[in-house]
């Protein structure tokens, strides 16, 4: 499950034993209807085309290229986005193709034991009445991965969210539209994003006590935290580059009021996620300097014992020097007291320099 930067991808294992089957739930009036396994596309673009009341939503769990390709044609998607669909690793991003919306989004959840962030992508295609979940990486919007188990229930369907609150639980809010489904996804990953940052913040006061205790690896672990919270920060800036532009076109596409207002609570609680993203980003900025300040202040107080040292050890040698000079009158070799009084004043004054910088508390 290691993630590569903010752009990796990990291949979600492939296989029919291991990969559950594209799933297409009709709605009407805000109903879910009877779940299909296997569905074929163009059927559904022909049951929402008898009623403006018809709505269908396709989720692909695991998609494979003949997947894709067969959704593509059926829907007669643009090649470029068929391209995008086929290759994954997308940054978020919102592009129109005539009358098809194509979104793409990634999902966070943090990994504590590894203190790092997972990212999912998650590709959305609307065209019409109709709403297409791609889940790029075979994970749901939570992280788990999707087994072959994992949808197989009907209300499964609903919910490639993954965290006990379907897609399609709003009866009310599904009646507005197809883009009610898109909201509600949104909704779904933004609020991931909360327990990521919980995360981050747990680790980030771990880390203040690690730096205050003179931990060398501190430098290190604050620097890849520093990584990933600078990766959750591009996710959400994209993200709200995204709801501006879902914002600015509601008007022109005559999105409901109500749908306005959900739309626009999903942009409050990302602009708060990214508020407190930027402070993770400046507290992290500001104990990489604390910590800087410390080992050279830890540094410095080296500095004064190794000096102390070396002058207490100065005045011994000195007075060794002297007597080891090999001149043939040196009168002090032949006095009586001669070597304990240079052993005394050798003890001397090493004693007197090591009480006087230990006054000055560099010893």
């Amino acid at each position: 499950m290691a993630r590569k930067g903010f752009l990796g991808r990990q291949e979600p294992p492939r296989g029919d034993e291991a990969r559950p089957p594209v799933l297409v739930r009709r709605i009407e009036r805000g109903v879910p209807l009877e779940l299909d396994t296997g569905c074929d596309f163009e059927e559904a673009l022909r049951y929402t085309a008898e009623s403006e009341d018809r709505m269908t939503l396709t989720v692909f769990p695991r998609p494979d290229v003949e997947e894709i390709a067969e959704f593509a044609t059926a829907w007669q998607l643009h090649p470029l986005l068929t391209e995008d669909l086929l290759q994954g690793g997308q940054r978020p991003k919102l592009e129109r193709y005539g009358d098809v919306l194509f979104v793409a989004v990634r999902s966070a959840r943090y990994l504590d034991a590894r203190e790092e962030v997972e990212f999912s992508e998650f590709h959305l295609v609307m065209r019409s009445q109709n709403l297409a979940i791609i889940c790029q990486d075979g994970r749901l919007v939570n992280g788990a991965t999707i087994g072959p188990d994992v949808l197989r229930h009907a209300d499964d369907a609903d919910a490639p969210l993954g965290n006990g609150a379907p897609i399609l639980d709003d009866h009310e809010l599904l009646s507005l539209g197809p883009e009610a489904m898109l909201y509600r996804l949104l909704d779904a990953v933004v609020d991931g994003y909360r327990p990521v940052l919980d995360g981050l913040q747990v680790d980030l006061e771990q880390i203040e006590r690690q730096v205050f205790s003179g931990d060398p690896a501190a430098a290190e672990r604050i620097y890849r935290l520093s990584q990933e919270v600078i990766d959750v920060q591009h996710a959400a800036t994209s993200l709200a580059k995204i709801l501006l532009r879902l914002h600015e076109g509601a008007s022109k596409y005559r999105i409901p009021a109500e749908l306005q207002a959900y739309l626009q609570d999903v942009g409050d609680h990302l602009t708060r996620v990214n508020t407190e993203t930027n402070e993770l980003r400046e507290l992290l900025a500001q104990i990489l300097n604390v910590n800087a300040t410390l080992v050279a202040q830890r540094q410095n107080e080296d500095m004064k014992k190794i000096s102390g040292w070396a002058a207490i050890l100065f005045a011994p040698t000195l007075i060794a020097a002297v007597y080891g000079m090999n001149f043939d009158i040196m009168p002090e070799l032949h006095w009586v007291f001669g070597y304990p009084l240079a052993v005394g004043a050798m003890v001397a004054f090493a004693a007197l320099l090591y009480f006087t910088f230990k006054r000055k508390k560099w010893m």
